[in-house]
Order: structure tokens, then sequence, then C-alpha cells
């Protein structure tokens, strides 16, 4: 290597090695605390200051707006050798708005640093397609995301006037215009959202009343499916009925199960759970009423059961008989808006998943059509014509969603080869933060502004990789070398964050994964604190653990912003932030998925119990997304454990995990005792101490003196 004269003193021989590389497809797999941004921001420094590189030809990569910002305040202070820029970014009486500002002039100020190009995947794409993307799409596109601008807002005019889920409503509705659609849609609601009839009825959270679960369109609850089908046909064919009217023809009351009024008709509906209607029958003769009897297996074959009903029912009905209902989708869903909401909510998502695995929609419907279940088959079916419908609508309207702006940019990039050469030519060094957590999308438009020529430099570790949910794909990290020809991995395996009990832990915890890369990490910090267990009787023993030990740390001189509650979900909080709102406590508190990147001197992890609601929260996700991309427990089991090992290594100095007795999680147990101390209040005993005399050994009473039955004095 050519010697430097960047001072890289600063580094340890790793990171040298890593800054210096010349390696065309380089992986900088980084450990927990190991300073693996420190070594990407050294980087450019060195690329600039040793190998005269442009600051135009770089091009470095984060996930977040905030990563971005925190990457350039470095750099600025790297720069700033007044150190003023530091002072002003610690002000706390400025507003983020006032910091935003502060940054973008000293940012212009150092035009080496304004030379850079640092952006998220969703920003870079973004100035490609508003700059260069006009062949491909709407150069004067608008981003339609979850949230609207204020209209006073600067970047308003760049932000479509509906969000996703507005649009997704809208187009729902509009579809609703069908009544064929409408009246799908609504018993999907009502059997999957309402009456959730594809939980088992056993269970005692969806008890209902009189052992009626079904809904029928009219709103009444009806028995059996079956039922439910019948109750349907008159709805949709507008014929007035009731449901289990009280009849007393003459010797007893009962309720056949429908009357059909305008044809003076009851309807029994025989199953094989049904009751001998022998009795029935015969009130019925008794009465001159007319019997017509339905069968449940008929029901196996729709066209033959709306034929059955047909028959029997229509030709009963008075010859003028022809009252129609004007289906209007406000009237149909009225009282089910928060279960349409839960449906539109599962588009969207489906939506996002679609784009991101790059499967076409029409695939996507004949596989679910081959499910064997009825309510993925019916999902589908609903969806994804709003899917279409919502992809035409934000093409017509020009509205691009965070998605869109890396597909399009894609597209682009494969249909307008000179485009796609410029920043082939322009970027001849690619840097990736967080690479553990990319997707197939960012992937794929990486690899299209790569060469022979240029440098791709990723820094990341497969140990923190926790956004499976979101489509990242921890393969891309783990099988680097596959991935992208002649790649090099180096390892940082140094951490200088966490003490060697809490680096030891979490190496062990991530050593039950299987599908990782191993890592041998160090602890730069000796320490005698042990990581504390705190498994108390109840969750209100672990709250008075928590603030007796919160005030403890505060005598010590460890403040409120210098301890931090982590947990996987935030319902595990709301009992903790309760009761510190009325000791006056102050916690910082984050889930787990938000505390990525963050640090704290003092760590309480919640809610390390065992099975559901616990931690490790293994979610197998409703079917319905498996059609898109399968799940895998194994998987999901793993990603819990990196979960709990980021959790673990956001600690500097002391750790708290907070568990139950008898109900520890799993995770717990993968720790070796060499790295905890176990704590709680022990447990009463429930056998009672027997009093007995040293003599005679006869039981006495806890206030005896002496032995009743040999007069030895007991000591007592």
């Amino acid at each position: 290597m050519k010697p430097t004269t960047t001072d890289l003193s600063g580094l340890n021989e790793i990171q040298r090695e890593a800054v210096r590389s010349e390696e065309k497809r380089l992986l900088v797999l980084a450990g927990a605390g190991s300073g693996k941004t420190k070594t990407l921001l050294q980087k450019i420094i060195y690329l600039i200051e040793d190998r005269g590189v442009s600051p135009s030809g770089i091009l470095a990569i984060t996930f977040t707006k905030n990563a971005t910002n925190e990457m350039i305040d470095r750099l600025i202070i790297s720069a700033d050798n007044s150190g003023e820029y530091a002072k002003k970014l610690s002000d706390k009486s400025l507003r983020k708005a006032d910091k935003d500002k502060i940054r973008f002039e000293y940012q212009k100020k150092y035009k080496w640093i304004d030379g850079l190009t640092i952006r998220t995947f969703h920003s870079f794409c973004y100035s490609v397609l508003r700059n260069y993307g006009v062949n491909e799409f709407d150069n004067k596109f608008r981003i339609i995301g979850d949230e609207k601008r204020d209209e006073e807002d600067e970047l308003a005019k760049h932000v479509a006037p509906e969000t996703v889920f507005e649009v997704i409503h809208k187009l729902l509705i509009s579809a609703c215009d069908e009544p064929d659609y409408l009246l799908r849609l609504k018993k999907y609601i009502l059997d999957y959202f309402v009456d959730k009839i594809h939980i088992k009825k056993a269970d005692p959270k969806f008890d209902h009343k009189d052992n009626k679960y079904f809904t029928t369109l009219n709103g009444t609850k009806v028995r059996s499916k079956s039922e439910q089908y019948i109750a349907d046909w008159f709805y949709r064919h507008s014929i007035q009925f009731e449901y289990e009217p009280l009849l007393n023809v003459k010797d007893f009351s009962f309720r056949p199960d429908f009357y059909i009024p305008a044809a003076n008709l009851y309807i029994e509906h025989i199953s094989d759970k049904s009751y001998s209607t022998v009795d029935k029958e015969e009130q019925f003769e008794k009465g001159h009423l007319l019997l017509v009897k339905t069968y449940d297996k008929m029901t196996t074959d729709s066209a033959l059961f709306n034929h059955t009903l047909d028959r029997i029912v229509k030709n009963r009905l008075p010859a003028d008989y022809h009252q129609t209902r004007s289906l209007v989708y406000k009237e149909e869903f009225n009282g089910y808006n928060e279960e349409v909401k839960d449906f539109v909510a599962q588009i969207m998502r489906v939506t996002d998943m679609i784009k991101v695995e790059n499967i076409d929609l029409d695939t996507v419907l004949q596989n679910a059509k081959a499910d064997q279940h009825e309510r993925v088959r019916e999902f589908y079916e609903l969806a994804i014509p709003i899917v279409k419908s919502y992809i035409a609508y934000c093409t017509d309207k020009s509205y691009l969603d965070f998605n869109d702006l890396i597909i399009k940019c894609i597209s682009l990039f494969r249909n307008q080869e000179d485009i796609a050469n410029k920043f082939r030519g322009k970027f001849e060094f690619l840097l990736v933060d967080e690479f553990q957590d990319v997707n197939n999308l960012q992937v794929e438009m990486l690899k299209l502004l790569l060469t022979e020529r240029s440098q791709l430099f990723c820094v990341g570790d497969d140990w923190q990789s926790i956004y499976g949910f979101r489509g990242s794909n921890v393969s891309y990290i783990v099988d680097f070398e596959k991935h992208f020809e002649h790649a090099c991995v180096l390892k940082l395996n140094m951490n200088y964050r966490s003490t060697q009990n809490i680096v030891g832990a979490s190496n062990e915890v991530i050593r039950h994964n299987k599908y990782k890369i191993d890592k041998d990490v160090q602890a730069s910090k000796i320490s005698e604190h042990k990581i504390v267990v705190y498994a108390g009787g109840s969750e209100e023993e672990n709250i008075q653990f928590c603030c007796d030990k919160i005030r403890e740390l505060n005598k010590e001189g460890i403040s409120g912003e210098e301890i931090m509650f982590l947990y996987r979900r935030s319902k595990m909080f709301t009992p903790y932030i309760n009761r510190f709102k009325q000791e006056r406590i102050f916690v910082q508190a984050k889930t787990i998925h938000g505390a990525k990147g963050l640090e704290a001197k003092v760590v309480f992890i919640l809610g390390l119990t065992d099975g559901s609601g616990g931690f490790p929260d293994i979610w197998l996700e409703d079917r319905i997304f498996q059609v898109i991309k399968k799940a895998n427990h194994d998987l999901l089991l793993e990603e819990e454990r990196r979960l709990f090992y980021v959790a673990i290594t956001r600690a500097r100095e002391k750790l708290f995990l907070i568990t139950e007795k008898g109900n520890e999680s799993g995770f717990l147990k993968e720790i070796p005792d060499a790295y905890t101390v176990k704590t709680g209040l022990p447990l009463r005993s429930v056998v009672e101490k027997v009093i007995t005399c040293p003599s005679c050994f006869s039981q006495l009473e806890k206030l005896f003196t002496f032995c009743p039955y040999c007069g030895t004095k007991t000591g007592r």
C-alpha cells in the first residue's frame, strides 16, 4: 500500500487496512461499538487527501436522514478547527430547524464536504429522477407517503396532497360502485374482521352469545356458515326475511330458521348437528303453514343451492313483488369503519411487499388462488384489483411512493444507457453504511451503478440485521462474496463501547444463531460491574426495582439522559411510564428497533419473559403475507436474537435485564452465569416451620416456653 499523509493514528490496525484498501468490492464487517461509521468517514477523508479523489466522485449511502446529518456533522467537526460547530450542535437552546440551517451554512463553507454526495437511498433516487428521469417518469412528480405536509411547509410542493391510505381507501370505495364487489367485500369484512371465523370457536376470546358466530350482510347473527349463505342470498335479491322468529301454532313454541313474509314461507335448514324436526313439521301441518327444508350438503354446490333457493322462494313471491335495494358504500359499511381501515392497511402492506420482492401482480393472484384457504383466496381477489388501480392512479397523478423512487430509478438506469453511464462515470467510489439493512431493490440499484473500475465499500454487521419485516435481506451481507464477485471481507472485532461482561454476554447470545458470520469480538473496556438479572415475582415488583435503581443511579451522579429503557413492544413500557410520572422520575425510553445506533451509560431491557407478549416475540404473520414471501420460524427466531443482541450492546457500563420469576425468557439462559448476577425478592415458604420438644419430640405451639407433655424447657 502507498504511504499516507492522512493521520490514521486514531484507528486500529484493521480499520487502517480498511481505509487504505484498494479492493474493488470490500465489506467491512463491524461488530457493535467497533467504529464502523468512523471507519467509513475516515475512508472518505483518505480518498480525498491521499488518493486525490474529487469529492464529486464519492457517493455515500445511508438509510436515514438522521444518519446522513450525523455523517455530515462529523465531517464538519473534523474540518472546523475552531470547535464552534460542535458547540452549536450541543446547544440545547437551538431548535432542530436552527441546527439544520447552521449545518447547511457550514457545509457550504467547506467545499470538499459540499462536493460530496451523502444521501439516503430514497434521497439519491429522488435527485436522479427529478433531474434526469424525464424519459422514465414525469420529473415534476410528487412523493406520496403516510403523512401530508402543511401547506406552509416548503417541501409541500414536492409532496402529494393525499396519503397512500387516503388513495387506497378512495379506490376501494370507488370499486364498491360495482354491487358484486361491494357485497363480496362486506362479506369478507364480516367474516374475517368482525366474526373472525378463521379463528377457532373454542377460543373463549371469540365466544359469541347463543353460539351465533356468523354476521350476515344485513347484520343478523346466525349459527352456521350455510345459514349465513341463505340470509345473504335473500339480501342480494332484496327479499325481506326474519331469522328464528318465535312461533306458536298449537302445542308449543319454537323458532323455525327463516320466515319470508312476502311468500308466507318458513324454511328449516337441516345440518348434521340439527335436532329432529318431526315435532315442528307436525305443528306446521296442524296450522296449514308452508314449510320448506334445505340441507347443508346442498351448499357444497353453489350453483345448485342458488337454483334451489330461486325455485323455492322466488316462485312463491307475489307477481308484483319487486322490492329493490340501492347498495351504497356508506350505508353498507356504517359501523365497520375500523374494520375497513384494517383491510386497507393490509392492502398497503401487500403493495409494499410486492414492490420490494419485485413480483408480478398477476403471479401473486395466481399463487393466491392456489392457496388451500378461502380467506386467503378471497383477500387477493379483492385486493389485487385495488393494487392495480393504486398503481395506475399514482402514475396518472405523477405520484411516486418510497419504493417507486428506487423502482423507477432502476428502470431509468436500465432503459436509458446514457443516464446510467453518466452516474457510473461520475461515482468512482460507492460507500454504503449499515449494509445489513439492504433489500432486493437497493442492491439491484447499487449493482447498476457499479463498473469494473469503481470501488464498492460497505460497512455493516450481520449480527445487527433486524429489519426483515421491512424487507431487508440479511443474505446480502452474510453471503457478500456470492452477491459481488471478487469481494473481500475485513472484520472489525474490537468493541470500544461496552465493558467485557456486556460484550462477552452478547457474543454468547448471538453464538446460538446459525445463519451468521463468525466474529470474535473483544472489549476494550474492563469493569467490575456484572449484568444484573432481576426476576420479580410480579410486574409491580419489577417496576419498584427500576424506580429504586434509578434513584440510586441518580445519587451516583448518573443523570436520566444517561439511562435508557428498551423494550420489544411499546405496550411493555406503559405500566412503567405511568409509575415514573407519579414518582417524577425522568427515563430515555425506546423500542429496541428505535434504539438502533444509539447508546447509553446504563440500559434496562424490559419484558424478558417467555411466551406470548414476551421476548423473543416470534410473530409468524398472517398467512395472507406468506403468499408473497414465506416466513421461516427459525429465521424469525434468529432475527429476534439479533434484536436482543442490539439491545444488549446499547449499554456502555451497566446493564439490567428485567424478567419474571418462573417465566424467564429463553434468551436469558443463553448468557453464561459468569457474566451476570441474579437477584429478586425471595419467595416465601409455603410450609410453616414445625416446633417440636427437644426431649419428647411432641409438636408445640409457637408461644410455648415449656413442653406441656414432659415439662422440658423449649428455649423460646
